[in-house]
């Protein structure tokens, strides 16, 4: 694969190539910065310099890692992040395999990697001390961790923190993931931002041995997260009921059913927080199987994958509820399946949104909200029928955030409320999801 300064220099430096490749001087910069010409400008490339779509993502040789280094994070595009690994280690010749995404949050890494929004990803985290408050049992969202590995900058240290009961290296350790240190995450948070979130593979071998042309043919080979249906793999597989109170004196008020296509914790002890006695049910639940549990109102959770696989019997479920008139309250995945059931349509995103410090803005309000966020699929406001509105917009990039449609007491966010981790502005949609409850009774 030829670099990104043969590239350059092949064009007559970075000015002529801004200008034969109709792109600014800072994506010359960025291609410098993330040593890779992100798959988008290919074409512009190969028609300026006359290399060949072989001479840009050919398979890289196997040979050994650098002195210091027993892991790699190794792209689909054959782009090689080495560094130092820690936690499971990986089988010869495999490893944490799935898309590669960046993840902005400064604290509740733990609470990160066990959300099942996470399956099917490899989360590179910005924030570059992660695991120095250790590990313990109490900030779980799920009882496994979702996210197939991690990428840190800073390499993982003993634990400080009074709530620590043990360290981060040793509980991926018992969880079979793989994490590596020493990465330039700059560089990967870089290549991600301008080129999309890369399918890759986290290879952390016991022998130290890489094959790296059968690592990068593996990520090659992975179809990606568009069309994959992961709720299934993330939902609990029967009914139950959650515990409810956490202080309350007062009985639960309304009885609320989730749907599971990969519920977090904190959701629901928000839920019955808020005065709910809550029932779980499977992501593959019908209408009937919902609407038998006699419900005031029924949540659609969080959960990862794309959402128009998930809807194949999710929406006709959600058609079936909002036909009972049942209030629905949708959050993340919840959200988009709902706009899907409304009549709606979704999209990939280039990078998606995760982090837990997304401005939102509340249309209807006017207040700005920081959200936790970690979806990477998107709601087409478009393609919303009459009847559904939209009620909340990312300051980021304008994407769809919230909608509501009133004539069925029916509202959704694609953000996170529960945070867990993140701010608790956003908390009020509890109440408000009660308050819809309440209007019907």
């Amino acid at each position: 694969m030829v670099s990104v300064d043969e590239i350059v220099d092949r064009l007559g430096g970075p000015e002529e190539a801004a200008r034969l490749t109709a792109v600014g001087l800072d994506a010359i910069r960025k291609w410098r910065q993330a040593r890779a010409v992100p798959a988008k400008h290919w074409a512009a490339v190969i028609a300026a310099t006359g290399f060949s779509l072989a001479d840009l993502q050919e398979s890289i040789e196997a040979g050994p890692a650098p002195a210091g280094a027993d892991a790699a994070l190794v792209l689909a595009d054959g782009q090689v992040f080495w560094g130092r690994g820690f936690g499971a280690h990986t089988a010869p010749g495999a490893g944490g395999l799935g898309e590669i995404c960046f993840n902005t949050g400064m604290t509740g890494y733990q609470e990160t990697l066990t959300d099942p929004s996470y399956a099917g990803q490899v989360i590179c985290f910005t924030f570059p001390h992660i695991g120095n408050v250790g590990a313990n049992a109490e900030d779980l969202e799920a009882a496994n961790i979702a996210a197939r590995g991690l990428v840190v900058k800073q390499d993982v240290t003993e634990p400080s923190n009074w709530r620590a009961s043990g360290g981060l290296d040793a509980w991926l350790k018992t969880r079979g993931v793989p994490g590596i240190g020493g990465v330039d995450t700059r560089a990967l948070t870089v290549r991600i931002r301008d080129g999309g979130a890369p399918n890759g593979i986290l290879a952390y071998p016991a022998d130290g041995r890489f094959d790296l042309a059968a690592l990068q043919a593996t990520a090659a080979s992975w179809p990606g997260l568009e069309g994959m249906d992961l709720a299934a793999e993330v939902s609990c597989t029967q009914s139950f009921s959650w515990p409810g109170g956490f202080g309350r004196m007062e009985e639960p008020r309304f009885h609320v059913v989730a749907v599971d296509y990969g519920a977090k914790r904190n959701i629901l002890r928000c839920l019955a927080s808020a005065g709910c006695r809550v029932t779980v049910v499977p992501a593959s639940s019908t209408a009937d199987d919902i609407l038998r549990h006699r419900p005031d109102g029924v949540f659609l959770s969080n959960g990862p994958g794309d959402p128009a696989a998930t809807g194949v019997y999710a929406v006709p479920a959600i058609q079936g509820v909002l036909a009972n008139g049942t209030p629905v309250f949708g959050i993340c995945l919840g959200h988009q399946l709902l706009a899907l059931a409304l009549g709606g349509r979704t999209y990939k995103m280039d990078r998606g949104h995760r982090g837990a410090n997304q401005p939102v803005k509340d249309l209807v309000t006017g207040r700005v909200e920081i959200t936790s966020q970690n979806h990477g699929f998107a709601v087409d406001e478009a393609s919303l029928p009459a009847g559904v509105t939209v009620t909340h917009r990312s300051l980021f990039d304008g994407s769809n955030e919230g909608i509501a449609c009133a004539g069925r007491r029916a509202f959704s966010v694609q953000y996170h409320p529960e945070a867990s981790p993140g701010p608790s502005d956003s908390h009020y949609l509890f109440g408000r999801f009660v308050e819809a409850m309440g209007a019907g009774a």
